[in-house]
């Protein structure tokens, strides 16, 4: 395992878990944490071994949001250091961003709450399953903003306009089942790390280009007509044909054996 003081990251077989790791402070991110966390969501998309991510917390609570504490602290002009910082942040390099831009597959453990910046966080997943302990707060009108992280993105997308604009506009927190109940998440359960290695392992015995081909067209596909969509997946399906992969999957099928993918 490498590790760090804030964020914690391990691979095991083709599955590549990131770990936010300040439990004492709720799991609250603070600059150091937002720059480790990019770094490892990068480092895993690229490992040519890692098929699918995991990104949970440590403790009680997944996400409580930005460490307020180090963005609220006033300047000699009247300007917080946070809105300092934020007009010099480089939007590329921030883990929503870069969550959006993975091929890799990613699941989100929600070990606990997840509010603020946490909840756009976990919308940034492709998939999320919640401890029955967990709450989401879209908290961001009760502190006086809007959600910075691709909430307002996500949320339409997800939930349709009505129950989007009502969680938004009230910043109200759901509970775990509440949440699944209008499919912000998967699963509910006892153990959501546990839960996700099970549904990680499911995709990494897939073919990883074909996966990965499959998540590039669904986010084309957000802003595409189905004509155009049509024509981009035909295009995408042409090198998969060709791919070692395809060659075995067919192989697999034909003598009933359980395939062995190497990504090529």
């Amino acid at each position: 395992m490498i590790s760090s003081p804030q964020v914690l990251f391990e691979t095991e077989g083709h599955i590549a878990t990131i770990t936010l790791n300040r439990p004492d402070r709720m799991n609250t991110i603070s600059p150091t944490m937002l720059h480790q966390l990019v770094e490892h969501l990068l480092a895993a998309d690229k490992d040519p071994n890692v098929r699918v991510v995991i990104l949970t917390g440590t403790g009680r609570a997944f996400c409580a949001g930005l460490d307020l504490s180090e963005v609220t602290e006033p300047k000699k002009d009247g300007i917080t250091s946070g809105a300092s910082n934020a007009s010099n942040l480089d939007l590329r390099a921030t883990p929503p961003t870069v969550l959006f831009g993975m091929e890799k597959p990613t699941i989100c453990a929600l070990n606990g709450s997840a509010a603020g910046y946490g909840f756009d966080t976990a919308l940034g997943c492709d998939i999320r399953i919640a401890a029955r302990t967990a709450k989401l707060a879209a908290a961001f009108t009760k502190r006086g903003v809007v959600p910075e992280s691709g909430g307002t993105w996500y949320l339409p997308r997800l939930l349709g306009w009505s129950k989007a604009a009502e969680l938004i506009f009230t910043g109200r927190t759901l509970s775990a089942d509440e949440a699944q109940a209008i499919g912000l998440v998967s699963e509910v359960v006892d153990d959501p790390l546990k839960r996700a290695r099970e549904i990680a392992a499911e995709i990494a015995a897939n073919a990883p280009l074909a996966v990965q081909a499959s998540k590039r067209m669904m986010r084309m596909g957000l802003s595409e007509t189905f004509n155009d969509h049509v024509h981009h997946v035909f295009l995408q399906l042409l090198p998969l044909f060709r791919s070692e992969d395809a060659a075995e999957g067919m192989r697999a099928f034909m003598e009933k054996r359980t395939p062995e993918f190497r990504g090529r």
